[in-house]
Formats: structure tokens, C-alpha cells, sequence
């Protein structure tokens, strides 16, 4: 498969993933990393890290307003949740505070 190629199906790939999280809003961030690890800001600070490892100066909320499809100040005040004292304490467990 020629470069060009793979590039534009990993791009098509992300595109989709982005529309997958669009589509469920429900899937709160906090879930996704309790789940996977990564949620939709993570995927922000790929997407200003990868910019700018090409020479590109992308700020941060404008990565978070690709990957949300909407400003997050917007898209917090719609869609996000409190947490629940579950999705905390897994949130803990799975990222503890480095001292």
C-alpha cells in the first residue's frame, strides 16, 4: 500500500471515530478513560502535538472544537454529566495522583 494511501484511510479511520464519538454523547469522558484510557480531550492534545510535530501552531481549544464538533465550553454545558462517586473512585484507581 503506497504511503499516500495508508494515510488517507487512517485519516478517513479518525474521521470516523470522531463522528462514532459524536454520535454518543452519552459516553462521557470520564468513561472512556475509566475504559480505554483516552477520552476526546486526550484526543485534542494528539491532535495539537501531531500539528505540531509537522511545523503547525494549532491551539488547544481549536483541536477540542474539531474533536467536539463544538466549542467545550458548549458541548460541556449540553452534554457532560456530573460524575458519579463510581466513576471517580475508578477514575482514582486507574490514574493515581503522582506525589
Amino acid at each position: 500500500m503506497e504511503k499516500l494511501t495508508e494515510t488517507e484511510i487512517e485519516a478517513a479511520v479518525f474521521r470516523r471515530l470522531l463522528e462514532h464519538l459524536d454520535s454518543r454523547k452519552d459516553a462521557q469522558n470520564i468513561d472512556l478513560m475509566n475504559l480505554a484510557g483516552f477520552c476526546r480531550n486526550c484526543l485534542s492534545k494528539w491532535y495539537v502535538k501531531a500539528a505540531s510535530e509537522r511545523g503547525f501552531d494549532i491551539e488547544y481549544e481549536a483541536a477540542r472544537e474539531r474533536v467536539y464538533g463544538m466549542p467545550y465550553s458548549e458541548w460541556k454545558g449540553k452534554y457532560q454529566l456530573e460524575a458519579t462517586e463510581e466513576q471517580k473512585r475508578l477514575f482514582a484507581e486507574n490514574f493515581p495522583k503522582q506525589e
